[in-house]
């Protein structure tokens, strides 16, 4: 074979690339080019490599000529630190190819060098940028292989990065957040064209807890294709907790009015599923604080909530359950408790009632909180959380957002309370208002009295009925505007001055006059209110018929009911203004005749008014259902025409039949 021809290095002299060529063991320097010059700085030729490059800095390089030499292959150097010639503090990054050539003067090295200082620096800058923004970086190729820019998922999770895309990886995920994961990630693959896809995920930490993580994955598109996909995922747990924090806190602060129940229950619906897989909460039947200390205490669950794939929950609401001792250490300590449970899913017998026991068995339960409710001081029942399954148990973070949120729940809680309390009041008032009606010669009477069914629904809705000395009964049906304690102490007072001018005055008295001396003595005492009332009186005659005179201030129309015939509306052509607003006006007396077997019926708007609907329809339905049932007895047919009404307002009722003649 012939030997190699030596290379000429005259051709490398307009070449952009440095080019420098080195012969001999000692690689004298015999050739550099222009290009070189400009980048490296002018070296002295026909010198050794050790002597033309003295520079520390220099001494891979020298070790890679040698290589080279010695093996006679080529070898490349990434990341060179060759000397420059802007001075030592400068530094500046190449890439040399090494290659083992013939050269004048014996085997040599020719080095092809590239500056690649800007590369470098803007890696370096993104290296930075995304280690000081992101808990880790990856490229997901698209054949699936994983491969870590910026390492984390080791640190984080204890276990290596798989090299790809798949199950060993999402076995690391939440298993209630896998499948939207990669539901999501399949369907970002699936786009045409590529776009940015982002999600929220719960990942396993080394330590078996879960941090919440967010990814976000941009395409690298070629040709409308993603090649690849680079991958920036951070840690978002203190971030998530905090607007959890005020969501919950946010959204149990904007319960207030309806039933202390109703209250409740947002409370249970806020804490599932974020915080628990279960809540229930129990209010103490016993009102004796502290709990006396040898006596049975019970409790009554308001409200529940479970995420769905758990059992129902375990009993109807308001059953009665006995308070264990153990809860009863938690309430008297006013400090709340984890209980983690067995894997075997047996609850500890005497922890819970055996309802609890049962369903916490059933669900497979992992962990029980007992959490006291505490209100102004008050301990008013607790709640009970569980987590089962695959759910961690919780943290004394998790329990603490648990205690902070019922603790927020505090003040629409005694807001309802209060309510609660007024509502009582009122219902006692009225009901101290509403007496018995007198038994009366020759006809029956029944009365009754529905409160409205919300909360803060209180009023002035009231009936009387009185017999005067000379035989006259007197009925009276009446409404205070407005649905708090204050309308029914004006209810209160407006009834008591009606009976008291009726006994006064008498049966000579019309109940126009009668009603006009209200309206007057109302806005003199500046206790008057906008109220509607129709005062009457019956008066039974030889024949066994009754003269009934009557009038209205504003009120729905009395409802007569034959003994036969269809029932009709005793309008009398007209009611008067309610009391409160025209005092001065002169009212109006109506006067009809009720046979033997005929009933009368005074009521309240509460049993014809339903929203939604208009008046006429309600008093349509009412025809109807008298009509019905006229043929019942008093209370009864009072019983049946209640259900007409809708609950939303207060109803009271009052009725009058005429017997036959002995």
């Amino acid at each position: 074979m012939s030997p190699a021809r030596a290379l000429d290095p005259k051709l490398f002299d307009a070449t952009v690339a440095a080019v420098a060529l080195f012969a001999g063991p000692e690689h004298l320097l015999i050739y550099v080019n222009a290009a070189y010059k400009r980048m490296l700085g002018a070296r002295p030729l026909r010198r050794p490599a050790r002597e033309a490059y003295p520079e520390p800095a220099a001494e891979r390089f020298l070790s890679v000529l040698d290589d080279v030499l010695a093996t006679g292959r080529p070898r490349q150097l990434t990341d060179s630190l060759l000397p420059a010639p802007d001075g030592p503090d400068e530094v500046r990054h190449f890439v040399s190819s090494c290659t083992p050539v013939a050269t004048p003067l014996g085997d040599g090295v020719l080095v092809v060098t590239l500056e690649t200082t800007a590369e470098t620096r803007a890696l370096q800058r993104f290296e930075a940028l995304v280690t000081a923004v992101s808990q880790m970086v990856w490229v997901v190729r698209a054949d699936g292989r994983v491969e870590e820019i910026v390492p984390g998922w080791e640190k984080l999770t204890g276990t290596p990065l798989p090299d790809r895309e798949g199950q060993e990886m999402y076995d690391h995920i939440h298993p209630r957040d896998r499948q939207a994961l990669v539901d999501a990630w399949h369907r970002a693959l699936a786009r045409r064209p590529p776009e940015i896809y982002q999600n929220t995920f719960r990942l396993r930490t080394a330590d078996g807890s879960y941090r919440h993580m967010t990814t976000r994955c941009v395409p690298i598109v070629r040709d409308g294709h993603a090649e690849e996909w680079i991958a920036a995922t951070v840690d978002v747990e203190d971030t998530w907790n905090a607007e959890l924090r005020e969501h919950l806190l946010a959204r149990v602060a904007q319960t207030s009015g309806g039933s202390l129940d109703t209250a409740f229950a947002t409370v249970v619906e806020s804490v599932v599923p974020e915080l628990a897989d279960a809540c229930v909460i129990l209010l103490l039947t016993h009102e004796e604080w502290p709990l006396p200390e040898h006596a049975t205490v019970t409790a009554r669950r308001v409200a529940s909530a479970t995420r769905p794939g758990l059992p129902p929950a375990p009993a109807p609401m308001g059953q009665t359950v006995t308070v264990t001792p153990v809860m009863r250490e938690v309430l008297e300590s006013r400090e709340p408790r984890t209980f983690r449970l067995p894997p075997d899913g047996r609850v500890p017998s005497g922890l819970v009632p055996e309802v609890t026991e049962r369903w916490l068995t059933a669900s497979g339960a992992t962990s029980m909180t007992l959490l006291p409710l505490v209100v102004d001081d008050i301990v008013l029942g607790y709640a009970t959380t569980a987590t089962s399954g695959d759910t961690p148990v919780p943290e004394p973070a998790d329990v603490e957002l648990l205690r902070e949120v019922l603790h927020h729940a505090q003040r629409p809680i005694r807001k309802v309370l209060d309510l609660q309390q007024a509502r009582r009041t009122a219902l006692r008032l009225q009901r101290a208002q509403l007496t018995r009606p007198p038994a009366v010669p020759g006809a029956r009477l029944a009365a009754r009295y529905q409160p409205a069914s919300p909360a803060n629904e209180i009023g002035g809705d009231w009936y009387d009925a009185i017999a005067l000395p000379d035989g006259t009964l007197v009925l009276d049906i009446g409404d205070v505007a407005g649905h708090d304690l204050g309308a029914a102490t004006v209810m209160g007072q407006m009834r008591s001055m009606l009976r008291a001018l009726a006994w006064n005055k008498g049966a000579a008295c019309t109940p126009a006059a009668v009603l006009a001396m209200l309206d007057d003595a109302a806005e003199g005492l500046d206790v008057g209110s906008f109220t509607t009332v129709v005062h009457t009186h019956l008066r039974r005659r030889p024949d066994g018929t009754w003269r009934m005179t009557w009038s209205n201030a504003g009120h729905p129309p009395p409802l007569l009911i034959p003994a036969r015939g269809e029932p009709g509306f005793l309008d009398g052509g007209g009611e008067d203004p309610p009391l409160g607003v025209a005092p001065a006006l002169s009212r109006t007396t109506h006067t009809h005749a009720l046979a033997p077997g005929d009933t009368l019926l005074q009521y309240t708007d509460g049993l014809i008014e339903t929203p939604g609907t208009s008046l006429d329809t309600g008093q349509r339905r009412l025809l109807e259902a008298a009509a019905l049932h006229r043929a019942e007895e008093l209370p009864e047919l009072l019983r049946l025409l209640q259900d007409l009404s809708d609950h939303r307002d207060d109803t009271a009722m009052i009725a009058f039949r005429a017997e036959p003649a002995d």
